[in-house]
């Protein structure tokens, strides 16, 4: 079994590579992903890494509060993405009247 980790407060210029390599110091990473905004490409300030269940307790011990490139990061289990729901009030399509 695997664990998907939250990593928050990245440094802007972190690379997928770059947060592998870090964390790649205390156990093997199945995956590594640093979130990029869908319009700029540009990091959002946080990832995903994957580890084995058994390294996962000693990973966040190990790397949260960690300083990397001057930000101290914040590494937690990730939790499930939750459903966005409606958008509010918008209604698509039409003639503009309800």
């Amino acid at each position: 079994m695997t664990k998907r980790l939250f990593v928050g407060n990245l440094s802007w210029d972190t690379t997928d590579e770059d947060l592998r390599a870090e964390f790649s110091r205390v156990a093997p990473v199945l995956s590594a992903t640093v979130a990029t905004d869908r319009d700029t490409g540009r990091s959002r300030g946080f990832g995903f890494v994957e580890v084995e269940e058994a390294d996962a307790t000693a990973v966040i011990s190990s790397m949260n509060g960690k300083d990397v490139s001057g930000r101290q990061l914040t590494v937690n289990e990730a939790r499930p993405k939750e459903p966005r729901g409606d958008s509010g009030g918008y209604r698509r399509g039409g003639s503009g009247r309800y």
